[in-house]
């Protein structure tokens, strides 16, 4: 825990060493920072530091941080537009501060601002490419994830399968952390020039990055069930049901039914926690009806599957993850 504290320090230092500091980009940046500097667990920029370490290459990830972190809160900033939420890590959202037109701009320089660090990096151009490439890839990934959610929740008619809700999350949450561990991977082996040994480093990254995409759908999965069961800071409990989200829990409820009546339940409330909010009743009646069916435990049970099949993986590799998600949940 002592080794992840100096990491996560140095991570931090990195961030805010990267936004700009000239008075052109004030404007720009300050939404940015505001919600940077509002903290977070930093889990994603941890693990890829981690990665690069358990494939030998030390600390040479470190200065790449700002590529998955600044991603991480530029989703977050449009995700909260889209949602119309009103928190964001106890305090209003970028857009209530700032105007919905800033924090769309913000969040946009947001996924386009660390590229710099690529630039910057200390290596070959071949490597340089190929994280360009990555990025763009995942970043592309993680809009269709977001896409299909939005699609969902606007479209009441359509109740997707529980296998689409897997493949949703893992474009929309999964990428991220799918997207740490190789660019972890890819800064361990842009420091060995032998080929087999890089080729070795790659193979064991591409085992790194599905245990890292099975991490973030699971952190999906229970983020959906905290929603309905407990408060989650800067949010408020339930209001999945308000948007109309088809989480697991509510799919899992849907899977079960033998006719019509549990759909036409939840469309029900669906339709009254959109006017209503979160304290009408029928946010209340449509959670307790996924609990008492199961669907609720259910849910959960595979998020936390998910979890120990994706800690089992990385630490098969590596004593380095022992701590990690402990300390990241």
């Amino acid at each position: 825990m002592n080794t992840y504290k100096i990491i996560l320090e140095r991570i931090e230092a990195v961030l805010f060493d990267a936004f700009p500091k000239d008075s052109n980009s004030k404007t720009l940046v300050e939404p940015c920072y505001e919600l940077v500097s509002r903290g977070g667990k930093r889990w994603r920029p941890l693990l890829m530091s981690l990665v690069c370490a358990a494939l030998g290459g030390g600390d040479a990830a470190i200065h790449l941080s700002p590529l998955v972190e600044f991603c991480h809160n530029a989703s977050l900033i449009h995700d909260d537009i889209e949602d119309n939420s009103g928190m964001r890590r106890g305090k209003p959202c970028i857009h209530k501060l700032y105007g919905i037109d800033t924090a769309i701009n913000s969040g946009c320089f947001l996924y386009f601002l660390p590229l710099i660090c690529i630039d910057k990096w200390n290596a070959g151009t071949d490597f340089k490419l190929r994280l360009y490439t990555l990025w763009a890839e995942n970043i592309r990934n993680l809009h269709i994830g977001q896409s299909l959610d939005i699609s969902w929740h606007k479209n009441i008619d359509f109740i997707p399968s529980v296998e689409q809700y897997f493949s949703m999350c893992a474009l929309k949450t999964g990428v991220l952390a799918k997207f740490a561990a190789i660019t972890g991977s890819a800064a361990a082996e842009s420091t060995v020039k032998e080929p087999v040994l890089a080729k070795k480093i790659a193979e064991n990254g591409k085992i790194f990055a599905k245990a890292a995409e099975n991490l973030g759908v699971a952190f999906q999965i229970l983020d959906d069930v905290k929603n309905l069961t407990a408060q989650i800071a800067g949010k408020e409990k339930g209001d999945d049901i308000v948007e109309g989200k088809k989480s697991l829990p509510v799919l899992y409820f849907l899977q079960g039914a033998q006719d019509q009546e549990r759909l036409q339940l939840v469309q029900r409330c669906w339709k009254a926690a959109s006017i209503g909010g979160t304290s009408c009743a029928e946010v209340t009646e449509l959670i307790a009806a996924l609990e008492t069916s199961g669907a609720l435990d259910k849910a959960q049970k595979k998020g936390h599957q998910l979890l120990d099949e994706s800690k089992k993986d990385f630490l098969k590799q590596s004593n380095i993850f022992e701590d990690f998600f402990e300390m990241c949940l």
